[in-house]
């Protein structure tokens, strides 16, 4: 009986003393378990994606390709026509030269960047119709493919408007004379005009 009254009156004692006692100590033990698993707030997330964000803008430059930019070979890149957001990008490729396929006259500020690097144009104006049947004109292809072979005018980027229809001629062409099966230049020509190749795109090339 005196070892039950004794239990009963230190559970007694016990129980008032966690009573008197501040809640502090155990939410701070909370606190230092969960802490680690909870995400920050929503104001601390978006100061750190701004920071992120600035940072990455100051350390990389945002670089933009063009529109359907791809390497075709060592030294050799296609692309769209490059705008003022993707002249950045543009420059790390550390270009000599330039092959332009449309007959509009070149933009200025492109100008201004290819003299500020000393990047030389060459331009054969190809008309970008969408007829069915146009005929590509056989000697600006010719033209071009001598630029492109010359390893002198290395690194080089061809582009067109988008990439696809005239920059996919001349590449077309080009793998030909690295004597790609017809089966793989069409795939690769597929693979960039989509849904909009043209007839007298995969016509062109055969009497190269």
């Amino acid at each position: 009986m005196r070892q039950e009254a004794t239990c009963s009156l230190v559970l007694t004692q016990d129980a008032q003393h966690r009573k008197n006692q501040p809640p502090l100590a155990e939410e701070d033990d909370d606190r230092d378990h969960t802490d680690d698993a909870m995400p920050p707030p929503c104001s601390i997330l978006l100061r750190q994606e701004e920071g992120e964000a600035t940072a990455a803008a100051a350390g990389e430059g945002l670089l933009v390709p063009p529109l359907n930019f791809a390497m075709v070979d060592h030294g050799v890149y296609r692309s769209g026509f490059p705008d003022i957001s993707n002249l950045p990008f543009v420059e790390s490729l550390r270009l000599r030269s330039v092959l332009c396929l449309c007959p509009e006259p070149y933009p200025e500020a492109n100008q201004e960047f290819l003299r500020a690097h000393g990047i030389r144009l060459f331009q054969f104006g190809i008309d970008g119709s969408k007829e069915p049947f146009v005929n590509i004109p056989e000697d600006r292809i010719r033209e071009a493919l001598k630029v492109v072979l010359d390893v002198a005018n290395h690194p080089v980027l061809i582009h067109c408007k988008r990439g696809k229809h005239r920059t996919g001629c001349v590449v077309g062409c080009l793998r030909k004379l690295q004597r790609w099966c017809l089966t793989s230049i069409f795939d690769e020509y597929q693979r960039f005009a989509a849904a909009k190749a043209r007839v007298s795109d995969l016509r062109i090339g055969p009497e190269l």
